[in-house]
């Protein structure tokens, strides 16, 4: 108990989370519980008052909800980790809207494999009033810039994990007001603050890539296409692809006087067979063919809010851009796959 409010925390010792729900105390306590069996118990339950009681000197919890009652053996609350304060470095806030979209368009192209560390966190710099967000795993690059509400103290980089981002977008499902961002590089911390909700992580250490210089700066071929054409033609040619190449296939097509471009997204596989789909497309430059993983592809193409995207590529064997039609704060650069055409 925290005054009139019920405080829960809970750690893995690389994030905290702490939130505070309302309620009506009696008598302050505090006591730790086992926290998959307190959640499953209390999301079984009906949406009515929980009365949770724990006897003085006592280990155990009890907890009442209409016909229902439960006792649960805990330990003190002194065995319970420390959790970390955050109180000196930067300090800003965000707009929720802004930073739940960014975090969306970057975390999936975080690395899950933990043999280069750095790669599976999400490299945050903040400058001014700016803050880029970028990942890469090695396959793929995403980079959203964002404004924040107040400027920086001074500039700063530093390594986010990307689970603590993920778990964060989930927190901010309901939050309206600007969450407060608070990084101590000394201690290697982040705190984010939300109306009710406090989140605790440790920063990863090492040097993130020098990401700009994977960036194409130039292009031959500029195909303007629609964003949900483009992904159900890339979800149809994924079936084909199944066979453990997930490759699909794409030729942008630069129209005639009379006709309109095209871009031909196209899967084939020896055991299953071939797909072949068609769609309209603004091509500037020469024709061009280029092969992703299908799953790369459909993942940047899901985030992505904007009507019409841009590919830009180079050839068959550099990188391809991607990146909305009428926002300038996202890029998303793709290694291609070596296909025989």
């Amino acid at each position: 108990t925290d005054q009139s409010r019920l405080k829960l925390v809970g750690t893995n010792l690389e994030m905290a989370i702490s939130c505070w729900i309302g309620a009506k105390v009696e008598e302050e306590g505090t006591i730790t519980v086992p926290a998959k069996l307190l959640t499953e118990f209390i999301a079984a339950l009906p949406k009515e008052q929980v009365d949770i009681n724990m006897p003085a000197k006592s280990k155990t919890v009890s907890l009442r909800c209409a016909r229902y009652e439960a006792r649960i053996s805990g330990i003190d609350a002194k065995d319970f980790p420390p959790i970390p304060t955050v109180e000196e470095g930067i300090t800003t806030s965000i707009d929720t809207e802004s930073l739940r979209q960014a975090i969306t368009q970057v975390v999936f192209a975080a690395a899950s494999e933990e043999s280069r560390p750095v790669l599976t966190g999400i490299d945050a710099k903040f400058e001014d009033n700016n803050l880029t967000l970028a990942a890469a795993d090695g396959f793929r690059l995403a980079v959203h810039k964002l404004k924040v509400l107040q400027p920086v103290s001074q500039k700063l980089e530093a390594i986010i994990p990307a689970k603590t981002l993920a778990e964060l977008n989930r927190l901010m499902a309901d939050q309206e007001e600007p969450v407060e961002v608070t990084v101590n590089p000394n201690k290697s911390q982040v705190l984010f603050k939300l109306k009710n909700i406090e989140m605790v992580s440790q920063l990863i250490q090492g040097t993130f890539p020098q990401y700009e210089q994977l960036i194409p700066q130039t292009s031959g071929t500029k195909a303007t296409v629609d964003v949900g054409e483009f992904l159900r033609a890339t979800r149809t040619a994924a079936i084909f692809a199944r066979d453990g190449t997930g490759i699909v296939r794409l030729i942008a097509t630069p129209g005639g006087e009379l006709t309109p471009g095209k871009m031909t997204v196209s899967a084939r596989s020896e055991e299953i067979g071939e797909d072949q789909g068609e769609i309209d497309a603004i091509v500037q430059g020469n024709e061009a063919k280029i092969a992703f993983n299908s799953k790369y592809l459909i993942d940047v193409l899901s985030v992505i809010k904007e009507a019409q995207v841009v590919m830009e590529t180079t050839s068959p064997s550099s990188p391809g851009v991607l990146r909305p039609v009428g926002s300038d704060n996202y890029t998303h650069v793709v290694m291609p796959m070596f296909v025989q055409w």
